[in-house]
């Protein structure tokens, strides 16, 4: 496999959706769960928009992407430098256990580091025991839990 982690293009939309419907489907939200089809139209132009902080990568292999991750750079009370948030990670399940979620991971650290901040951190189910075997192995766990209100 000759992997390549790369910024996502214009280009990649009719390989970057499915992966994006992968995800959204591992952590419940298909059918009638479902992600609104403009939430998926905004997130998509947000990438291409030189105003907003969110950026994708995606593992490309021959051609094929196997997998993707959404970051987004923010500001924090407790330094001056912004913070990243590796919101979305996902991968095919056939490459799985090939590297690729971990390059992908390593892609968002190196974007950071260019974008000057420090910190790169996300969060996984509780349940994602396989996540977290890899995760545990990239980064330290920060002892936090967190909390949410959706109205």
């Amino acid at each position: 496999m000759s992997l390549t982690i790369r910024a996502v293009t214009r280009q990649d939309y009719d390989q970057w959706l499915p992966l994006w419907d992968g995800y959204n489907a591992f952590y419940g939200r298909s059918g009638p769960t479902a992600l609104a089809p403009e939430i998926t139209k905004m997130t998509w132009q947000r990438f291409f928009d030189a105003y907003e902080p969110m950026h994708a990568l995606v593992a490309e292999d021959d051609g094929r992407l196997l997998g993707l991750t959404h970051y987004l750079f923010h500001r924090s009370t407790t330094a001056i430098e912004p913070s990243c948030y590796l919101q979305d990670l996902f991968t095919l399940e056939a490459a799985r256990g090939k590297g690729v979620a971990s390059a992908l991971i390593h892609g968002v650290y190196e974007r950071a580091k260019l974008a000057g901040s420090p910190r790169v951190y996300w969060q996984t189910h509780e349940t994602n025991l396989t996540a977290q075997r890899l995760y545990d192995k990239v980064a330290e766990r920060s002892g936090f839990i967190v909390y949410r209100k959706i109205f």
